[in-house]
């Protein structure tokens, strides 16, 4: 193993950046291979490219005749760029995408052939697909699963194949992906703001929530990488002494990138160009070789499917570059992990931002409606959001170094905290002339000046307000932000019905202005969300403590953490915003807590496997060469070895006391593993493998990393982390 290591970083060493040719400017590139608007006027006919647009613009159904011209006019698109195959590109649950590819070519019968591809190829799929996870919905016999075309995500070409976005629905109708339920949230919520805004402005006719992803990832030359089993196998080090020079100096966070990495990014920034990803921030991040890029603001739907072909592609042209991309949120101990902030907010259709403050009071009084109705929201369904971004690998990061803590608050910054103090004190039921004014003039109608210098100065928080949209910090590098963006969008979508209905019944059973009505319901909300609000420290008993008093909860782990998926609250809620029914989100919950389990014993393997035949050989190994060299000094010194072998016998018996620190918890780690398989509950299993299984790793890990640091580099087995984190 120690040849293959030092094999390893001599090709390591030797490595060359990759060129990349950049012959045109990238607003000329963007789009090149997506089936666009732009694309769409050149190819369908008039009431093809109305029927598409009216489909997206407003989910309207588009007949088979024209899904025909659709079909049509995309293959001959798609045959003009050398394609000679498509696949209906979907995301089921297992967090990857999915692709099953069909070629256009087809028979006809008398020795010929032609291209072909209809409005039935275009419309539905009907993929094998049975051994994608369902949580019971579907018997793995009973593989019908259906892909639908979604329309509101363009098609594009990757490679020789027409990918089509689709989502991915059981016979029954349930929904086995991320896409379906994103779609239903973001129509709730389109529904819900729509109403709202119409107390401001009348034109209104549809808001759109909007997401700009951060995606944070480390670049590993992919011969270390390939040498280490934990890294292949997990996607992180299960184990690895930390180096004695980490992230300390903060000299790569905005640092000069490094060339080879540079490349890959260049290379990645183009294919995202021709495939329609605005990707347009790259840099350094604060751990060695971890780096971050991010997009333009998006609508959300085509956002998520944005982040989700961009990981693909990034695993690829890393490949091209003699690297591998972690996406784990924590592949190094001791160092910052990834995370995927998620940049949140909602527009109108009249090109207003409703979480950015306007030019009058009444548009103020709109950013504030949506601003307090949001921060409501995430009070009511906190624990619903900390589940939202609950997994196995995002554990790890949650509450370490720079992350998030795992419990939900909301950071707006002390002035914004002033403005919601001052609008506590309005008067209950009907306003004065004279206080109406002073509310427009000098708390409302100051917001602008506020924002000014309102800017972010908390990197702690999970759920921050950064000016003109909500930042969603505690999402992680690998997780499908359709997850997180379905659950934000559907309680703000359920917040926002109720607080119309509040509003409206006081307009009507009080006989208040709509102005008074909406300050009155607004004040008690303030009132009531308080406790969500948090502009210290995330970290440390104190908060903790705190968050408890507050009624706040604090769930570390997975398994606590996704309880909150299947109350009663939660199947209400999805139930009534018509986004997932009973059998959906208990399905979901069955399926993220089997995934965790099955994360937590693949890694609780592979730790065996390195510990035992790895790990104790090699330290087997060491101890009999310093065995030798004691005998040897017993036959020169007689009787005075003891002496002179004083500090190898030392060390001869600590590597026996790690030897046999790793073969008891390994051999107790694999019992508490049969015991946990032995459960049938699962939520019971999964709480046997989080408080039971897991723990051990961090003792058999202990024991691993002291030996590390006693045996003889020359016969390590494993790449250690300072090959890892500076070989650039």
């Amino acid at each position: 193993m120690s040849t293959l290591r030092f094999h390893a970083i001599k090709g390591s060493l030797g490595s060359k950046p990759v060129a990349v040719e950049e012959k045109i400017r990238r607003s000329e590139l963007f789009g090149e291979n997506v089936f666009n608007e732009n694309t769409m006027r050149q190819y369908l006919t008039k009431d093809a490219f109305v029927g598409v647009v009216n489909a997206i613009k407003y989910g309207k159904k588009i007949d088979r005749g024209i899904a025909d011209q659709v079909a049509s006019s995309m293959k001959d698109w798609a045959l003009s760029k050398g394609v000679t195959h498509y696949t209906h590109w979907f995301q089921p649950l297992t967090g990857a995408t999915a692709e099953k590819h069909d070629a256009f070519f087809e028979t006809t019968g008398d020795g010929m052939a032609i291209e072909k591809f209809g409005g039935s190829q275009l419309v539905q799929q009907e993929p094998d697909a049975s051994s994608f996870p369902s949580g019971g919905i579907r018997n793995t016999f009973e593989a019908r699963g259906y892909t639908a075309w979604d329309p509101t995500s363009p098609a594009f070409i990757y490679g020789t194949t027409l990918c089509i976005p689709t989502i991915f629905v059981a016979y029954t109708g349930e929904a086995l992906d991320y896409k379906t339920p994103l779609l239903r949230a973001l129509h709730a919520v389109d529904d819900a703001a729509t109403a709202v805004c119409r107390y401001f402005d009348k034109n209104v006719k549809k808001v759109s929530s909007s997401l700009g992803w951060e995606q944070e990832y480390f670049l590993i030359d992919k011969r270390l990488a390939a040498s280490r089993p934990d890294i292949t196998l997990t996607g992180r080090t299960l184990l690895g002494h930390s180096p004695a020079k980490g992230q300390q100096l903060d000299d790569h966070y905005f640092g000069s990138i490094p060339t080879r990495a540079l490349n890959f990014m260049r290379e990645l920034e183009n294919e995202c160009m021709l495939l329609g990803i605005p990707v347009k921030t790259r840099h350094n991040e604060v751990a060695p070789n971890q780096f971050e890029l991010a997009p333009i603001f998006e609508e959300a739907n085509l956002a998520v499917d944005h982040n989700s072909l961009l990981m693909d592609v990034m695993g690829r042209i890393a490949s091209r570059h003699n690297f591998k991309v972690l996406m784990h949120e924590k592949p190094f101990a001791g160092i910052n992990g990834s995370g995927k902030h998620n940049n949140w907010s909602l527009s109108t259709d009249t090109g207003v931002n409703l979480l950015a403050p306007g030019k009058t009071p009444m548009s103020n009084l709109q950013f504030l409606t949506f601003f307090i109705n949001t921060i409501k929201a995430v009070h009511k369904h906190e624990a619903l959001l900390r589940a939202a971004i609950a997994s196995a690998s995002n554990d790890h990061r949650l509450g370490a170094n720079e992350a998030p803590p795992a419990i939900i608050s909301v950071f707006i910054g002390e002035q914004l905290t002033k403005v919601l103090e001052e609008l506590e004190g309005v008067t209950k039921g009907k306003l004065s002339p004279q206080e109406k004014t002073e509310l427009k003039l000098n708390v409302v109608g100051k917001i602008p000046d506020v924002l000014l210098d309102n800017t972010d100065r908390n990197r702690t928080s999970p759920f921050a307000f950064t000016g003109n949209k909500f930042e969603f910090r505690a999402v992680g590098s690998t997780a499908n932000c359709g997850n997180p963006m379905t659950v934000l969008n559907t309680i703000v979508a359920k917040q926002l019905k109720d607080f119309k209905v509040e509003v409206d019944a006081l307009i009507d059973k009080k006989d208040l202005k709509k102005d008074e009505a909406i300050f009155n319901v607004l004040r008690e909300y303030i009132k009531s969300s308080r406790d969500i609000l948090f502009e210290g420290n995330g970290y440390g008993k104190e908060w903790e403590e705190e968050a408890k008093r507050r009624g706040l909860s604090n769930n570390k782990t997975t398994p606590e953490a996704l309880k909150a998926r299947i109350s009663e609250q939660t199947i209400a809620l999805f139930e009534e915003m018509e986004v997932m029914s009973r059998i959906e989100t208990e399905a979901r919950y069955e399926i993220e807590i089997e995934a965790y389990i099955m994360h937590i014993q693949i890694e609780g393997r592979v730790l065996g496997d390195i510990a035992r035949n790895h790990i104790v050989p090699t330290a087997v190994k060491y101890q009999n060469i310093l065995i030798e060299n004691v005998k040897g000094l017993k036959e020169i010194f007689d009787k005075k070895y003891e002496a002179v072998s004083k500090e190898q016998l030392s060390l001869i018996e600590d590597i026996s006391s790690h030897i046999e620190g790793i073969n008891a918890n390994v051999t107790k780690m694999i019992n508490e593993r049969k015991k946990a398989n032995s459960i049938d509950d699962i939520e019971k299993k999964a709480y046997a493998y989080c408080f039971n299984v897991k723990p051990l790793f961090d003792d058999i890990r202990y024991h691993c990393d002291k030996l590390e640091l006693l045996i003889d580099d020359e016969i390590w087995p494993l790449t250690k982390y300072r090959e890892l984190l500076f070989t650039r």
